[in-house]
């Protein structure tokens, strides 16, 4: 088909999935700790054996919360077009393939890639039953998927517990025919940089799929639930810092010497923001350039592996969009960031117009479009 616009970062939370999923799916020894609906007096939200609270069924954000008007002007304007009530007559808008095809048209994205059910997974408490949800979500996703296979490009979502288990799911998603993958970032795992990661960098290359990382709070999950009269304070600190604290994900995979092992491994960050990256890259060129011993393991300097290997999505920065040739403009993805908060949806016609208004067509549809097309593989 031809493309016009693509969203390289949108969602599918824990709170927008059909309500018998995961039990429907669990083998009997996990029907009853994977995540299910109940009846509450606030209306219906999930949980699981080992957490009260997963978040109220078609929530208004990440982690479902409710919807409250006037407090976040984004989801306002979502609730006001019907999006969360909707979800309480049991129409759900963004777990429904057809439905959701309709959301994106209205905002002008003909494709969209669509980032999974970690976070939720992250809140469990209970690290099996949360393994075995993600791999129910991605049998759910290929279908999901099917309708649509080269307008709704869904990543699989990988648990990490255990890295020979992560490389068998990658071979497996990879024949279910899903474009991508994504990985948590959780606090006590080893750096990208240890060699225990390697089998899964090599599965990766092997089936050709692209790894995510998504951008994540700079404090652990467990400090913001814990925050009580001071959350939001903490909110504000996660919100105001988590797309920078992937500069240490980056850094470990490029200064590692991973990329330079699996020269074909592709790898995007998720709405990560642009304005720092000229800072990482210069920062990491530096290093390189003054320490000799870096060179064993980099062949190049660390911009050119980020030039040949990785793509930054983001959904607004005009700061950054002032600074994409230090960057390279082949390395940047425009997302909506549909269902959040912090993105465009519904009004990116007007986003893209004000954030990108100094640069040329070709640029802009290079970014919002032609570089998702050509890092997906899709069939333009």
């Amino acid at each position: 088909m031809e493309y016009r616009r693509i969203s390289a970062d949108c969602h599918l939370d824990l709170c927008w999935m059909p309500p018998e999923v995961f039990v429907s799916g669990a083998s009997k020894a996990m029907k009853d700790r994977v995540p299910h609906v109940v009846d509450g007096p606030e209306g219906p939200y999930w949980t699981s054996k080992n957490c009260a609270m997963l978040g109220f069924v078609g929530g208004a954000n990440p982690h479902g919360a409710k919807w409250v008007k006037g407090q976040h002007h984004r989801l306002d304007a979502m609730g006001e077009l019907g999006l969360y009530s909707d979800a309480q007559k049991g129409i759900n808008r963004v777990s429904d393939p057809h439905r959701r095809i309709e959301l994106m048209e209205r905002d002008g994205i003909d494709a969209e890639v669509i980032f999974g059910i970690l976070g939720g997974a992250m809140h469990m408490n209970d690290p099996e039953a949360a393994n075995e949800m993600l791999l129910i979500y991605n049998d759910w996703l290929k279908g999901f998927c099917a309708h649509y296979p080269d307008r709704q490009i869904g990543l699989a979502c990988i648990p990490v517990s255990n890295v020979a288990a992560a490389a068998a799911e990658v071979r497996r998603v990879a024949k279910l025919g899903l474009r991508g993958i994504e990985i948590p970032l959780q606090y006590d795992s080893k750096p990208l940089w240890h060699e225990q990661w390697d089998p899964l960098w090599q599965a990766l290359t092997e089936v050709e799929l692209p790894v995510h990382f998504h951008g994540f709070p700079s404090m652990p999950y467990g400090m913001l639930d814990e925050a009580g009269a001071r959350r939001p304070a903490a909110l504000f600190t996660a919100l105001s810092t988590f797309q920078v604290g992937l500069f240490g994900p980056l850094s470990a995979l490029i200064g590692g010497g991973v990329l330079e092992r699996y020269p074909k491994l592709r790898v995007s960050f998720g709405e990560i923001g642009l304005g720092w990256l000229p800072y990482a890259l210069n920062r990491m060129d530096l290093q390189w350039t003054e320490q000799q011993r870096f060179r064993t393991f980099m062949k190049l300097k660390p911009s050119e592996y980020w030039a040949r290997q990785c793509r930054a999505s983001f959904q607004y920065d005009p700061l950054g969009a002032k600074l994409v040739d230090l960057i390279g403009v082949d390395t940047l993805m425009w997302g909506c960031d549909f269902p959040h908060g912090d993105g465009t949806w519904p009004d990116s016609d007007e986003i893209i117009a004000d954030q990108f208004s100094g640069l040329t067509p070709e640029t802009i549809k290079k970014i919002t479009c032609d570089n998702a097309v050509s890092f997906y593989r899709l069939a333009a």
